[in-house]
């Protein structure tokens, strides 16, 4: 295989899909050695039927605001690759949403659930609708409209949407209840669903539960201790909440939270009543910076700008792709930083990863620390199949193993001469090395 050659007639073929098109590199150049020492996966041309979805769904979402306006949104759904089990992956509601996005988000979903060692395949969808400044009546007839567009394509054994991006539990109730009133079937179609239908416990938490618990591996491999380390975060939606609570726990002093507006600095620590107070701020629909400041005077708020500028042990961007750049990346460095982990769907830029690697600092890749979010996904698949819930404590023993699991694979795909784990090069290629072998052995369709 010559990814170059590859690379070049999808840019040809795609232009412009500049999301789609990075993170396809980004694993093609990752996998082509070990892709080269298996002459059945060219023979079977598996690069070029991976590197396209299954399928895509676009549509026209119209529905009526609250003043009586007739408004018009886009539609997507990418089923991407179904080789190890129904297309599972979030749904994502954001202004900026487009095609390109989508496809990044479904690829890179095909290689996450591939890690979790569940029978999942990748998928993703959403919309260019913004939730963000919309009454929860405007909300719901929106969901509605979607779903009256989607819900003949997807199904517990054929695609499972969940949650992501502008799409929490209300959104999730709101499109669930409608595909069940279409559908006439209460199955485990959606997940993120509310506890009292259906949902699993730990699920709101799970991404950035998850992605501390693969920190903590990364960290055990050299002997340190998370206890004590300072973290920043950006963002303070469902993922950065968790990983804020779960640092806490660990030890860890979380010292920045981030909105689109800059970022909050709190050299006191971000845990306990702190969270609770902005959880309070976000459901109650107000901004958090304001209100923050004055409660906690030791605080700074920092306006347009991002916090990786602090001098912090772990960076952890939870809020979208591409959010650290390379002059990111070398104010982390210089300032001495240990571990950079994505909790974010492809958070850093490609020269960003690259000095990362280059410097020898810890680096997660998206696909493989934010996998505890659609590993207990798929975990409320299992109990709604069995109509059973486990408890929060037998969800998250769960989850614990998983993750440890997705670090072994990442270690053993890895792990360089020097004793460096290339943690996106182990990722991609045990994600890759899975799907490759199912498409082979279900033949050429």
């Amino acid at each position: 295989m010559k990814v170059n050659e590859l690379l070049l007639a999808l840019e040809a073929k795609h232009p412009g899909e500049q999301e789609y098109l990075q993170a396809v590199k980004e694993v093609l150049t990752t996998i082509e050695d070990v892709y080269n020492q298996h002459p059945e996966f060219e023979k079977n041309k598996i690069l070029e039927r991976l590197v396209e979805p299954d399928r895509i769904f676009t549509f026209r979402v119209t529905w009526v605001d609250d003043r009586g306006n007739i408004q018009v949104n886009i539609g997507y759904r990418v089923q991407f690759n179904n080789a190890i089990g129904p297309y599972k992956g979030g749904i994502r509601f954001h202004s900026s949403l487009n095609i390109s996005t989508v496809k990044f988000l479904g690829f890179e979903q095909t290689f996450k659930n591939a890690l979790t060692t569940l029978p999942m395949g990748g998928g993703k969808g959403g919309s260019d609708f913004s939730p963000r400044g919309k009454s929860s009546g405007e909300i719901m007839r929106f969901c509605q409209a979607f779903m009256l567009e989607l819900w003949r394509n997807i199904g517990p054994d054929t695609d499972v949407p969940a949650g992501d991006l502008g799409v929490g539990a209300r959104e999730i109730g709101y499109l669930y209840g409608m595909y069940k009133k279409l559908a006439r079937k209460n199955t485990g179609t959606f997940t993120g669903k509310g506890l009292e239908y259906g949902g699993s416990l730990v699920r709101p938490e799970a991404t950035g539960f998850g992605a501390l618990y693969f920190v903590v591996e990364m960290l055990n491999t050299k002997g340190i201790d998370i206890k004590g380390k300072t973290v920043a975060i950006s963002g303070f939606g469902n993922v950065a909440w968790g990983a804020a609570l779960k640092a806490s726990q660990l030890g860890a002093k979380v010292v920045t939270i981030s909105g689109p507006d800059g970022y909050i600095y709190d050299p006191d620590g971000i845990s306990g009543e702190k969270v609770d107070y902005m959880l309070e701020l976000r459901s109650s629909g107000l901004d958090i910076v304001e209100p923050y400041i004055e409660q906690y005077p030791n605080s700074v708020f920092h306006r347009g700008k991002k916090p990786w500028g602090e001098k912090v042990d772990i960076a952890l961007p939870c809020a979208i792709q591409n959010e650290l750049n390379k002059d990111d990346a070398e104010q982390l460095i210089a300032n001495g930083v240990l571990c950079v982990a994505e909790v974010s769907n492809m958070g850093c830029t490609t020269e960003a990863t690259d000095l990362f690697i280059e410097h020898n600092i810890f680096y997660g890749p998206g696909k493989a620390v934010n996998a505890g979010g659609v590993a207990t996904s798929g975990l409320e698949m299992s109990q709604n199949a069995m109509h059973i819930q486990w408890t929060a404590e037998e969800v998250d023993q769960r989850l614990q193993s998983i993750m440890k699991n997705i670090h072994d694979q990442c270690v053993k795909y890895g792990k360089t001469e020097n004793g460096y784990i290339n943690y996106a090069k182990g990722a991609n290629i045990a994600g890759f090395m899975k799907v490759a072998r199912a498409m082979i052995a279900q033949g050429v369709i």
